[in-house]
């Protein structure tokens, strides 16, 4: 950002703000249980409005404009955009692998040496990535899976998989895992431990002592594997994002 450069709110429609060069949208949301108004950054959404049913959007841009530090300091943090192109670097497992178009081959998607090869045409790359990172992460996961609840004798009642950001993976009360396709990008100890924490809900739906114990005897290197997720888990979400203000 140049110097005396100053955030712009510029109220539309749509509403938006201009700031070092970039067209930055405000994505207006109204959730069921708001009861006052937020102003979230959101990793792929960008900046996110949090309206509660009565409040008016006037008061919601008024409240932008005077958060307006806190929220150009924290878009300075988000970490550039990775979306699924030719040529783009994307961790597997940990390990970088390098997206590479390959127009003559046939098939579809497959990894080998470093390279994530994607045959076709260029326009339906993008999906292609995207639809072979979740199958690789539910295969992934599922072995892990598996392998920890038949090591504390627990059964499980299906896994599915989402794009959340503010949690990892979850264990409902039915048995059902969640997790995040991301688990995919992360070193395979790192992941091995976010399925070990749920599996281990299985038989302590909570945080207990008794809990942690289980992750302990399921998953040994509990400290390195959250002290990774520290360091590193929030760039996780640049991977497989187009940015509309091309961030």
């Amino acid at each position: 950002m140049t110097e005396n450069a100053a955030p712009l709110l510029v109220t539309g429609p749509p509403p938006y703000l201009a700031y070092d060069g970039r067209k930055i949208p405000i994505e207006i949301s109204r959730p069921v249980r708001s009861a006052r108004i937020k102003v979230r950054i959101d990793p792929r959404r960008g900046i996110v409005l949090l309206l509660p049913k009565r409040a008016s959007l006037k008061a919601g841009l008024n409240f932008l404009k005077q958060e307006i530090d806190w929220i150009t300091s924290n878009i300075n943090k988000l970490p550039s955009a990775v979306p699924f192109r030719d040529g783009a670097m994307l961790p597997v497992l940990g390990r970088m692998h390098r997206i590479t178009h390959v127009p003559e081959q046939r098939g579809f998607v497959w990894a080998e040496d470093g390279r994530i090869y994607v045959a076709g045409a260029a326009e339906h790359l993008p999906r292609r990535v995207k639809d072979w990172t979740r199958k690789m992460a539910k295969t992934e996961i599922s072995v892990w899976a598996a392998d920890y609840a038949d090591k504390i004798d627990v059964r499980y009642s299906g896994i599915t998989l989402r794009d959340q950001i503010s949690r990892w993976g979850s264990c409902s009360s039915t048995g059902k895992l969640n997790f995040s396709w991301r688990l995919l990008l992360m070193p395979e100890e790192v992941m091995s431990y976010i399925v070990a924490h749920e599996v281990a809900h299985l038989r302590h739906m909570n945080h207990s002592s008794d809990f942690w114990q289980l992750v302990d005897e399921l998953h040994p290197t509990v400290a390195p594997a959250k002290k990774w997720l520290k360091s590193h888990g929030a760039e996780l979400h640049k991977y497989g994002v187009e940015r509309r203000d091309g961030v």
